[in-house]
């Protein structure tokens, strides 16, 4: 009797697992068949055909033209204190040219340094100018792919797919930029 239950429950369990494995099997199968849909842009190209992106770029070619202007005039502060300390290096005495000479490494490290953080400050003003209009593509890509059923969008740029199947990718640039407009 004992044995006879245990088979009929061990059959019972085989038989709701193959069940559950038809279920899954089934669902892999659709899934298979059902290519994913994704989208593709380049994210610059977009970009930059965005309305505000020229002021955007214009107002940091602006900052960056003044960070230039001062490098060039602090190069040529330098280039003329070299060229005094140059002239003038036969005939000053000890003191004098020691005290030249620091003012020259001074000049020349305050200029290194201000490179450096004219670099940083440059590449964090472009951040905080451009941050709105990529913010603004972020969305219209987001809602251009939930419109369109899509998986994700990719970024073609840099040539980073130089293979995308026209029969499952789609395309999106024309609709993110009628979004945006």
């Amino acid at each position: 009797m004992k044995k006879t239950l245990l088979i009929t429950i061990a059959m019972w369990c085989l038989g709701s697992c193959m069940v559950g494995w038809a279920q899954t099997d089934d669902a892999v199968t659709n899934a298979v068949h059902e290519p994913m849909r994704y989208g593709y842009l380049s994210y610059n190209d977009a970009l930059h055909n965005m309305a505000g992106y020229a002021q955007a770029e214009k107002q940091v070619m602006e900052l960056h033209e003044a960070y230039e202007n001062e490098l060039k005039r602090s190069e040529e502060q330098f280039s003329k204190a070299y060229a005094e300390y140059v002239e003038g290096q036969q005939t000053f005495p000890e003191n004098i040219l020691l005290k030249r000479q620091k003012e020259l490494q001074s000049l020349m490290e305050q200029s290194m340094l201000f490179k450096q953080e004219a670099r940083q400050l440059l590449a964090e003003n472009e951040q905080k100018v451009m941050q709105p209009l990529r913010d603004r593509l972020d969305q219209a890509i987001y809602r251009v792919g939930m419109d369109r059923g899509l998986a994700f969008v990719l970024n073609t740029d840099n040539n980073a797919y130089p293979f995308l199947n026209p029969n499952v990718g789609i395309d999106v640039t024309a609709d993110v930029l009628k979004l945006l407009k």
